[in-house]
């Protein structure tokens, strides 16, 4: 994918509506000094060159009483069926996210669950069967750090 190049009026939409995915374009708008049609234009432009993808609201696992958030290594088997581990990872909702990486490791995963006892459940009756030959689990304590790259350091 090929680089986007932003300018000045680019950094200033992305870093309000990066605070606020909510924030009327008017009121960008105005605050860019431009008029509302012109950011609609730029929004536009950004999501179609994939700079923007989209908008959401983002839910807290642990209020939902998934307190158990962790990071697992996968090592598969055979390496080759990485497609169709990744098809099935789909279908376990308390995977949020799957990465190839370097390293060790085939895959990376994310997961929240409801308990450390949940989370044993998850990695041994749906993981397990996927084929794998070993995983090693991170449990994260607390996210120090989570947010959005910095628009006005780019």
């Amino acid at each position: 994918m090929a680089n986007y190049n932003l300018d000045e009026l680019d950094r200033k939409i992305l870093s309000l509506v990066a605070n606020d995915a909510r924030v009327p374009f008017l009121e960008v708008a105005r605050v860019c000094n431009v008029s509302g049609a012109a950011i609609h234009q730029r929004i536009q432009r950004l999501q179609q060159n994939g700079v923007l993808k989209g908008s959401q609201f983002i839910i807290d696992p642990e209020v939902l009483g998934y307190g158990t958030c962790a990071y697992v290594g996968l090592f598969l088997k055979d390496p080759s069926k990485f497609d169709k581990v990744v098809e099935e990872l789909k279908k376990i909702p308390e995977v949020v996210e799957c990465h190839f990486t370097t390293g060790s490791y085939d895959m990376f995963i994310k997961i929240y669950a409801k308990t450390n006892h949940h989370l044993m459940e998850i990695i041994h009756d749906k993981l397990q069967p996927l084929g794998l030959a070993r995983s090693e689990t991170l449990v994260s304590f607390n996210a120090a750090i989570s947010r959005q790259l910095p628009v006005s350091d780019l």
